[in-house]
């Protein structure tokens, strides 16, 4: 955990510091998130600046698919840098086991269970110029309602292919 943090703090970092103009937009993009629940995902913007994003992520024993609605602006006066935060839901299912949870403790469950639970996300996108490539960093606040209630707060890193 302490080595996804400070991975996300240079990404952070080398983007804030970034200044090459160029805008480069897209409307569809695909590729892989790193996270506590690590997959494939995929963005669409409705608008310049509204997009859904849909998120098939693998766990221990299990696999949830997670939706979201995002609202992008620019950030740090940096043309290829989106600010992006949104809401959503995610559903899936989870074999028997333990797990340790964001606050470190360590729960077992007897039986496999539906996961089904609400989410946000607060982060940071950047287009690198003249490449289809797109590089996010962000925080993912969760609430799972099934088994719990119980509450994480997941980075994650992202990157995908960016289709005009």
């Amino acid at each position: 955990m302490k080595k996804i943090c400070l991975c996300l703090l240079f990404i952070s970092v080398v983007l804030f510091y970034s200044k090459k103009a160029g805008a480069q937009s897209y409307q569809t993009a695909a590729g892989l998130r790193f996270s506590y629940e690590s997959g494939i995902s995929v963005k669409y913007f409705t608008d310049p600046t509204t997009a859904l994003e849909g998120v098939l992520g693998f766990r221990t024993k299990g696999v949830v698919f997670t939706g979201l609605i995002e609202k992008h602006q620019p950030a740090f006066n940096v043309a290829e840098l989106k600010f992006y935060y949104g809401f959503g839901g995610h559903v899936g299912g989870v074999g028997s086991g333990g797990y340790r949870v964001y606050n470190g403790d360590y729960k077992v469950y007897n039986n496999s269970s539906l996961l089904l639970g609400a989410d946000g996300v607060i982060g940071l996108e950047y287009v690198i110029p003249d490449s289809p490539i797109a590089v996010s960093v962000d925080l993912d606040p969760r609430i799972e309602i099934f088994r719990g209630p119980i509450f994480n707060l997941t980075p994650s890193l992202g990157i995908k292919y960016a289709f005009k």
